[in-house]
């Protein structure tokens, strides 16, 4: 492992800005932390509020990552009121945390970690501890106190598995005075402690101990003779990808029985050098490789076999069938080791394996999902690197359940954000580079939708989802290109869809075109582009997206932006009115043959939306403005005075009805239809 280390930019950062850079280098190697995982802490003195010398220990807050932490993210606690701690012999973990609540210095800082205590209990200025896949693979193994020993001789001490909190502490503050010159200790099944007197010296430390770690692995695994052939990859389409587009909407569908979930899909060649392993189904089953991980991704994955020849329906069957078996052993594992006093989370997987096809993550949202698939990654590794030199070996079932159900680690779910109107929803939304259907993007992200935007507008499509994901800092939007009018086009984009994020929720029809003639004066080719577009594109995106809500089988939600034409056509507007009629018709029929499948439709009828408007060419200004005997300039003017409100139409008014029909405040409306039209009385919905 190569050091990240840059003395020419730590040399710009004094006290806890070092303290950052330190942990964010750490932090950015996914061999060293992932997601939330690893510790870092100083010890120095600062000027109380009354202008006292005060020893501080500036530890990271608990649910911190420390690849993008901050400064603020650190919490001070008066470090002699810790060490006062030293002589008790055992401390309820409740107790503890209380009392590391009454020495933070800063009312502001974040809850503490619960390994406080042992960054406390060690004397060295900086202490860090990181979750090395190569010090956990050794830590992982049948043997590990002997693997341990072979490498690193009487320098490392090693700590026998415990659970976080006061007793490991104090055996690490033991083992420290008792063995003053180690050079790190190792948590058996859990990670490694490394320390020093400035923040450089404890991060060369650690990937020094790392290093040699890596090619003692290294030598071992090349002086292996065994190798383990990979079994046949089961051929269900031809290829992994089209295999998972066949099993996600069935998959979401199975684990969603509790609350949806969203899924990411790995068909990778590293993924299915250990998926399609012999062994992988006896080893998948033994456990986390640290403890830390459990809260993302449960004790044991869900290993999904398919039949060689699996029918549609097969599949279906089968998943079923293996997720019920996942959740009623689940439920097992949870009455017989459970604590008192804990409620039980939905038993459903967070990870499955499926030989042939891939690795499929499942979370409430995209970055938790993703979470799930990086921690997962470095299991495999750890797992095939454990086998190699040794066997691999996990935590009990027992103690597997105390730190699932832990509440000082359940305690980081609760920092998360609550849950937003349209959390854990998948969306599609076409006709998403124009002005309604960008808005009607945002509107549907902003409620915490996950968002696949498609236009024929391929540049502009991709400048709007960096857009929204850099405004909500996540991924939550993927640009999907698609034209409507094409039947290849919308299936490659149906299950492109699937595969962004496991399948879907709510399809908005969005995507239309405008053609103004007199009807002796239409083109052929204009009137047969409208209808590609209204409503055979209508037609084409709503039937992909029917069957996938049939494989899920967790109802679903269309919402059409349709138009006021629709009940008030308008003169010189034939092409447009008709498809647009045929669009609405089309979609009544759908909200017939969908409510027995919870599959609500509803229309959304805007009228004259001008404020950046693809719509709006100029030729079709001239030819409307000319249809109303008005000049051009006065176009805009004369739709917004000719309601009976008297408003000018934004895209926004029409993205919030559609939130309106794709939220559950119209979980029993179906076949409706909301004119967003200032108030026509002649489009008055009859």
């Amino acid at each position: 492992m190569r050091s990240q280390w840059s003395n020419e930019v730590a040399e710009t950062f004094k006290g806890v800005d070092l303290l950052v850079y330190a942990s964010q280098t750490i932090g950015s190697n996914q061999d060293l932390v992932l997601w939330g995982g690893g510790n870092s802490s100083m010890k120095g003195e600062i000027l109380d509020h009354v202008g006292r010398k005060v020893r501080v220990l500036w530890i990271k807050g608990s649910g911190s990552d420390m690849r993008t932490i901050t400064s603020k993210q650190f919490t001070p606690l008066r470090l002699d009121e810790l060490l006062a701690l030293w002589n008790r012999k055992e401390m309820f973990d409740e107790d503890m945390v209380a009392y590391q609540a009454k020495c933070v210095l800063d009312a502001t800082a974040p809850k503490p970690s619960i390994e406080t205590l042992l960054h406390a209990f060690l004397p060295p200025p900086h202490v860090y501890h990181t979750h090395a896949d190569a010090i956990c693979t050794l830590t992982d193994t049948s043997d590990s106190f002997k693997l341990i020993q072979t490498i690193y001789g009487d320098d490392v001490a090693v700590i026998p598995y415990i659970r976080p909190g006061f007793l490991l502490a104090k055996q690490v503050g033991e083992t420290y005075r008792q063995y003053p010159k180690l050079r790190a200790i190792i948590l058996d099944k859990h990670g490694l402690v490394t320390w020093g007197d400035s923040p450089r010296s404890a991060y060369l430390k650690t990937i020094k101990m790392v290093s040699e770690s890596e090619r003692f692995i290294s030598g071992r695994i090349r002086g292996s003779s065994s190798k383990h052939p990979r079994r046949e990859g089961i051929r269900l389409l031809g290829t992994r990808r089209s295999r998972a587009v066949q099993l996600l909407p069935v998959l979401r569908g199975a684990i969603s029985k509790y609350k949806r979930m969203l899924i990411t899909y790995d068909g990778s060649d590293s993924v299915m050098a250990f998926i399609d392993d012999p062994r992988a189904q006896q080893l998948s089953q033994i456990g986390p490789f640290t403890p830390d991980h459990l809260i993302h991704t449960k004790p044991k994955p869900l290993f999904l076999q398919l039949q060689k020849e699996s029918t549609a329906r097969g599949i279906g069957q089968i998943v079923k069938k293996a997720v019920g078996n996942y959740e009623k052993e689940y439920i097992k594992y949870f009455k017989r080791y459970k604590s008192s006093g804990v409620t039980m989370l939905d038993p459903t997987p967070r990870i499955i394996l499926v030989p042939g096809v891939g690795l499929f993550t499942t979370g409430k949202d995209r970055r938790a999902a993703r979470i799930a698939h990086d921690l997962y990654c470095h299991t495999m590794n750890v797992i095939l690197a454990a086998s190699a030199i040794d066997s691999y070996a996990s935590i009990s079932s027992k103690e597997m359940c105390d730190f699932e159900y832990w509440p000082m680690e359940n305690y980081k779910l609760t920092l998360a954000p609550p849950e937003k109107e349209l959390s854990r929803r998948i969306a599609l939304v076409t006709g998403a580079a124009g002005a309604i259907g960008r808005s009607i993007a945002e509107r549907l992200v902003l409620a915490g939708a996950s968002v696949v935007l498609t236009d024929v507008n391929e540049r502009k499509l991709c400048a709007i989802v960096s857009e929204l994901n850099k405004k909500a800092g996540e991924e939550n939007s993927v640009a999907i290109p698609m034209d409507v009018s094409d039947e290849k086009s919308v299936v490659a984009g149906v299950q492109r869809a699937i595969l962004a994020f496991g399948g879907l929720d709510i399809m908005v029809s969005n995507a239309g075109i405008a053609r103004s003639a007199p009807i002796s004066n239409i083109k052929l080719n204009d009137w047969v582009d409208s209808f590609a577009v209204n409503s055979t594109g209508h037609f084409l995106v709503c039937r992909e997206v029917m069957r996938v809500f049939k494989n899920q089988g967790i109802g679903g939600n269309v919402v059409v932006v349709a138009t006021k034409n629709i009940l008030a056509p308008g003169k010189d507007f034939g092409a447009y009115s008709a498809s647009k009629a045929a669009q609405a018709q089309l979609s009544r029929i759908l909200a017939i043959e969908g409510g027995e499948f919870g599959v609500r439709v509803n229309m959304v009828n805007p009228d004259g939306v001008f404020e950046g408007s693809d719509l709006w060419s100029d030729e079709l200004r001239n030819a409307r403005a000319k249809a109303y005997g008005i000049r051009v300039s006065d176009l805009e003017h004369y739709c917004s005075e000719r309601n009976l409100l008297q408003v000018k139409i934004s895209a926004r008014d029409v993205a919030e009805a559609v939130l309106f029909f794709a939220s559950d405040l119209t979980s029993k409306t179906t076949g409706a239809m909301i004119p967003v039209d200032g108030g026509m009385r002649e489009a008055f919905p009859r």
